[in-house]
């Protein structure tokens, strides 16, 4: 049943065949806040990550179509987990306007995109990934429709002028009533003061929530319309909510997380951005964790990444996989939800949009060094039972930054050549412990009076736990092996 005839019919009746189809068809996995801060999220644009045929050699324009759908993630669902990733989060699903192969231009708000494969596909895709443990986290935009200018009788349902704001520019960012009435790179501006709007948007989300059973949603452009409506659509979707506000400023950023369950955490991607990309003091990121703990009510459910599709990559502007394992082993493991961008374990280095989305059917090297490492560390994480481990600063220099997750140590510089030093106290471990690297098993220590003995060398990352954590007895980690940190 569409959702349009849903909304002709009455709120009661709507609202209850929702409620049927609910129990009659197979349930999410769906989770919330607290059970979203166990996971570990792999970003996927749907369009690049893996075409259907197997086709690896044919050309992509980035700037359009290439060929990825939901068979294509479906049949590659293992390489995901094989990384170590438990939950995916992919692309807006809807029909958009000509070649926006990236979704956020819906054009027909009523039919799932079929260059992605349709309903169907869509619907095996989400079920294939809950049968595996995976989550999958849907990509919703309230904002804005298809850049038609001022056609808006090509958008459906939302078709007639009074469903959006009166066309105006950004001209001020910091004019809130600019940001949320006027048009985003000219893309028409909704209007959540309609009453039909709001709650078609309302509606929407439900429905299609509880028809493609979505475990949670990552919310577009989230500071371009007023707060109240996203308490009310996030309340409506009934799932995980997690924004994007693109700003580095917590305290503007942080009032977000009043409206809904999360937000990205902007702010230490530019932290990270500072401090391993461009050699400025590690000391900055425990000011930064002080400016989150300011501004933010729960700190814990923020989502922290290094890379996304909407920044170049780390790679494209600090070559050095060193620094690059740096900043992704924090992103990895402390305070927040690790997300992780499609590509990077296989070293993709894309500068701006449309560079930084390339297709990752080139290369799913399992044997790749930085596919390798992020393997490592996940399934570290998971052995230690880090999500449920609180998140401690231990040392912290111009150069070093030590912390622990529990029984999880983690020591990392920003200087590539020479030696870092330090014996970190209050680790939280027993005298006398035996800790090993997770890199390469055989390099290990003993903790003396609460204190580690580290030492970082040219720039590696290490991750000490204890010597009989099931991580070392794993298939996957014999103690010959070393992986390259």
């Amino acid at each position: 049943m569409k959702f349009i005839i849903l909304m002709q019919r009455s709120k009661q009746i709507s609202f209850l065949c929702l409620i049927l189809f609910g129990l009659l068809t197979s349930g999410s996995l769906a989770l919330d806040v607290n059970g979203w801060k166990t996971r570990t999220i792999y970003q996927i644009i749907t369009d690049r990550f893996w075409r259907p045929n197997g086709d690896t050699q044919s050309g992509c324009d980035l700037r359009k179509y290439c060929g990825g759908t939901f068979d294509g993630i479906t049949q590659q669902l293992q390489y995901v987990k094989d990384l170590g990733f438990d939950a995916i989060w992919i692309s807006p699903v809807m029909e958009n306007l000509g070649e926006d192969y990236h979704g956020y231009c819906n054009l027909n708000w009523e039919n799932v995109n079929p260059r992605f494969g349709g309903e169907a596909a869509l619907k095996k895709m989400v079920n294939t990934a809950h049968q595996m443990g995976i989550l999958v986290m849907a990509d919703v935009v309230a904002n804005h429709a298809a850049p038609v200018d001022t056609d808006y009788s090509k958008i459906y349902p939302l078709n007639q002028e009074y469903h959006y704001h009166k066309k105006c520019d950004i001209n001020d960012w910091n004019n809130q009533w600019e940001v949320e009435n006027c048009r985003l790179c000219n893309l028409p501006d909704l209007d959540q003061h309609n009453p039909w709007v709001r709650q078609y948007l309302k509606d929407w989300v439900k429905y299609h929530i509880d028809a493609y059973k979505f475990d949670g949603i990552r919310i577009d452009t989230v500071p371009h319309v007023e707060k109240p409506f996203w308490t009310e659509y996030t309340r409506s979707a009934g799932v995980f909510s997690i924004g994007e506000i693109l700003n580095g400023n917590d305290a503007y950023v942080g009032d977000y997380q009043n409206y809904m369950d999360s937000t990205l955490n902007y702010g230490m991607h530019f932290t990270l951005k500072d401090v391993f990309g461009w050699n400025q003091s590690m000391r900055r990121i425990s000011d930064r964790w002080a400016s989150v703990n300011r501004s933010f009510r729960d700190p814990d459910a923020l989502g922290l990444f290094v890379d996304n599709h909407d920044n170049p990559r780390f790679l494209s502007y600090q070559k050095d996989w060193r620094l690059f394992k740096s900043a992704t082993a924090f992103s990895l493991t402390a305070r927040g939800i690790p997300i992780f961008y499609y590509g990077g374990e296989q070293g993709y280095n894309g500068g701006a949009d449309p560079e930084n989305r390339e297709p990752l059917w080139r290369s799913l090297n399992r044997n790749h060094e930085l596919f390798k490492f992020v393997q490592t560390i996940n399934k570290a994480r998971a052995a230690q039972n880090v999500p449920s481990s609180s998140f401690s600063e231990k040392y912290v220099t111009d150069q070093l930054y030590a912390y622990t997750r529990g029984r999880f140590f983690v020591g990392l510089t920003n200087q590539l050549s020479g030696t870092v030093a330090q014996d970190v106290p209050n680790t939280g471990f027993s005298n006398g412990q035996v800790v090993c690297n997770i890199f390469k098993p055989q390099d290990c220590v003993t903790i003396r009076n609460g204190n580690l003995q580290l030492y970082l060398v040219d720039g590696e990352v290490k991750i000490y736990i204890p010597k009989e954590s099931s991580f070392f007895q794993s298939s996957l980690q014999s103690p010959f092996t070393q992986i390259t940190a």
